[in-house]
């Protein structure tokens, strides 16, 4: 009778431990690592805190170029800059990318402040690092004399979750993160951005507008 008693005794104590999970059996164990799982964005927070994201565009910083000789045009000063694992996606964050391109750094700054978007804010943000780092680190005089040289964004991690449906039945859901980056250069912004693409005024696209409304055609018709 006393040896059963302290067999009751062990188990008793077991239980209050945290080694019960690996005794019991592995249902037990699906069971506990189920309950913890977490589906929201707070975990994927805490997983990109251990992952920096992309290193190499930030490397083009600190290429030293040789010495440029008198008589050649001098080289414009330029920096790089990114902001990795944002909570946006890419697609989304793609068009306000490209819609600062080309422009200079006040003009972007003041356009991102009318854009009603999660990603204008953070793209705004980031050229505002990048300004401070070319006055402060690479000697820029003027800072309003920049210009968006790059500007573009790639797809960052991606951690899927489940949302539940009436029946028993769920869907997956997926939270998307991307990282920008941005290349600032000193001197004015190129009147074509894009060489080999006509830049056409206002105007002109409104008379290719009307001009292709009048081509229209009802198929099958008389």
């Amino acid at each position: 009778m006393s040896a059963l008693l302290q067999s009751f005794r062990r188990l008793t104590l077991l239980s209050s431990s945290n080694l019960v999970p690996a005794l019991v059996g592995p249902s037990s164990t699906a069971t506990a690592t189920t309950n913890n799982f977490h589906t929201s964005s707070t975990l994927s927070k805490q997983w990109n805190s251990r992952n920096t994201g992309p290193s190499r565009w930030l490397q083009l910083n600190k290429i030293v170029y040789p010495p440029q000789a008198p008589e050649e045009t001098s080289r414009p000063a330029f920096v790089c800059h990114q902001k990795t694992n944002i909570k946006y996606s890419p697609k989304k964050m793609w068009y306000i990318a490209s819609f600062v391109r080309g422009m200079s750094v006040d003009e972007a700054l003041k356009q991102l402040s009318f854009v009603d978007k999660k990603g204008a804010a953070t793209i705004k943000e980031a050229i505002l690092e990048a300004v401070e780092m070319a006055v402060k680190r690479n000697n820029v005089e003027f800072r309003s004399n920049l210009w968006v040289a790059e500007s573009f964004c790639s797809k960052g991690r991606v951690f899927k979750g489940f949302r539940r449906h009436g029946r028993g039945r769920f869907g997956e859901v997926e939270y998307k993160h991307c990282h920008y980056f941005v290349r600032l250069e000193e001197g004015a912004p190129p009147a074509n951005y894009y060489p080999g693409r006509e830049q056409k005024s206002g105007k002109q696209m409104l008379d290719e507008w009307v001009e292709s409304m009048r081509k229209r055609k009802v198929i099958n018709s008389l």
